[in-house]
């Protein structure tokens, strides 16, 4: 890797949509000149109105020189990336990823190039698209790597440098630690969220559903929102971590049991001692 092709503060970003959309915003504020690469020409006319990059192409050669590479891209075209983009990163370049599963993304990409870190910025918002980017979403967020024996720790530290340079908390894992991690507290989370949209929908009293709707605040707006959220990234979640997750949702339904169980034979006391330990556990995952 040569040194004067990675200190360049230039980047290439992948893809302008959410996440990639708010890197290109945050590191134009911190001096970078960012280059970004979108398939649709219709997305690179509004990611040039918006600013997101300081210069925009949906050609791939855009990337050729870039030191750094952020691959913003869904976890389909990670999966089976094209060919045009392999070919058009350089060699020397430090390349990562922004997908939420790692394990098969690392499998992949590190036979793709010698300088490829697998990584995950925990940011988000429920809205997806060339138009959802904004400054500051990463900023005292989680931004975890999962090097393995095979990475090149310079590159590493490239990557890190630039996590910190946004305001992130820098952390390190294991590629399948990661994903079961991300399973109990991103992955799952869709699906019991999701689930609870659903059956708002199985309400056929429409006086009822409208005064829920007219009624409904910040708790379910948060209890919603990544039910509610990206279709796609949702599904790519499910399908590239699915046996984790499943031994998840298994847990979470023997949890819900519990509770049903409690209030059927209503043992109040029991049910107000699950709740006890619930409101002890949950400060515990949000100490950020």
């Amino acid at each position: 890797m040569r040194n004067n092709l990675a200190t360049t503060k230039t980047i290439g970003i992948v893809g302008l949509g959410l996440i990639g959309g708010s890197l290109g915003l945050s590191f134009q504020k911190l001096g970078y000149r960012v280059l970004g690469l979108t398939h649709k020409p219709n997305t690179a006319i509004r990611a040039r109105e918006r600013g997101i990059a300081n210069l925009v192409s949906t050609d791939q050669k855009i990337l050729e020189e870039c030191p750094v590479v952020i691959l913003a891209l869904p976890l389909s075209q990670l999966l089976k990336p094209e060919s045009k983009l392999i070919d058009s990163l350089h060699p020397d370049a430090v390349i990562t990823d922004v997908g939420s599963v790692k394990t098969p993304v690392l499998k992949i990409w590190e036979q793709l190039h010698p300088n490829f870190i697998a990584s995950h910025p925990m940011a988000g918002k429920d809205l997806a698209g060339v138009d959802a980017g904004i400054d500051n979403l990463f900023h005292g967020k989680p931004w975890i790597a999962t090097p393995n024996k095979r990475t090149n720790p310079k590159a590493l530290e490239v990557v890190k440098g630039l996590a910190i340079s946004l305001g992130c908390n820098w952390l390190t894992a294991e590629a399948n630690a990661h994903d079961q991690a991300v399973a109990l507290i991103s992955h799952l989370p869709v699906l019991i969220s999701a689930a609870l949209l659903k059956t708002t929908n199985k309400i056929n009293e429409e006086e009822i559903l409208n005064l829920a709707r007219n009624l409904a605040s910040s708790g379910f707006a948060d209890t919603t929102r990544v039910g509610g959220g990206n279709p796609e990234l949702g599904l790519s979640m499910l399908k590239n971590n699915t046996s984790t997750i499943l031994h998840f949702l298994s847990l979470y339904k023997q949890s819900l049991e519990i509770f049903e169980k409690s209030m059927i034979s209503k043992d109040w006391e029991l049910l107000e001692e699950e709740l006890k330990q619930t409101n002890l556990i949950r400060p515990t995952f949000l100490k950020n």
